[in-house]
């Protein structure tokens, strides 16, 4: 039996992350005031409840403990694009979990396309399959986590005619969800 109290903040994460699989990957777009958008990918992510249509997503701090620039964004604008991410896209995906500079755009940087499909939210990445398009519902605040939990409630979903199965994460590596299998029947 392992007491959590006893596990660094870092043992905690590695052995979550290593058992709770696989997690689904927010990809999520934001924009700054200037419009600047940032593109992020969270791996601590769940729905939450289908009446309102809701996500949960756990967005930690930079090195320097303040917001990143995902979480400064949500809590100014108030919306987030969240988009799930095809196979394809698992490198660029990767590549954009690279911290940079908040007056850098990864979708410049990293050369992801991006492509506006609702005025007021942030753009979605251009060839995914899935995205919600998102408001704030809320900000959880749990004393000495260094992650906050966002409540975000889907308000628009885009799904292509033909919507590619998202990767996961799975402790530190990716997984493409492969063989579905069938729930046994209960008995009567």
């Amino acid at each position: 039996m392992i007491t959590m109290q006893h596990l660094s903040p870092q043992e905690i994460y590695k052995l979550m992350a290593t058992y709770i699989v696989p997690r689904p990957i927010a990809w999520i777009v934001t924009q700054n005031e200037e419009g600047l958008i940032n593109i992020a990918p969270f791996s601590y992510f769940a729905p939450l409840s289908s009446t309102p249509p809701s996500v949960v997503v756990s967005i930690g701090h930079k090195e320097d403990a303040t917001p990143k620039d995902t979480l400064a964004n949500i809590r100014k604008s108030k919306k987030a694009t969240i988009c799930m991410v095809p196979q394809e896209f698992m490198e660029r995906m990767h590549l954009s979990s690279k911290a940079l500079d908040a007056n850098v755009s990864e979708a410049e940087f990293f050369d992801i396309p991006t492509i506006e499909k609702i005025q007021e939210f942030a753009p979605m990445v251009e060839g995914v399959s899935v995205a919600f398009f998102c408001e704030l519902l809320q900000e959880i605040d749990l004393q000495g986590s260094s992650t906050v939990p966002l409540v975000l409630e889907i308000k628009h979903t885009f799904v292509a005619d033909n919507p590619q199965t998202p990767i996961a994460r799975i402790g530190r590596s990716y997984a493409a969800i492969g063989e579905a299998l069938k729930a046994p029947t209960l008995g009567e």
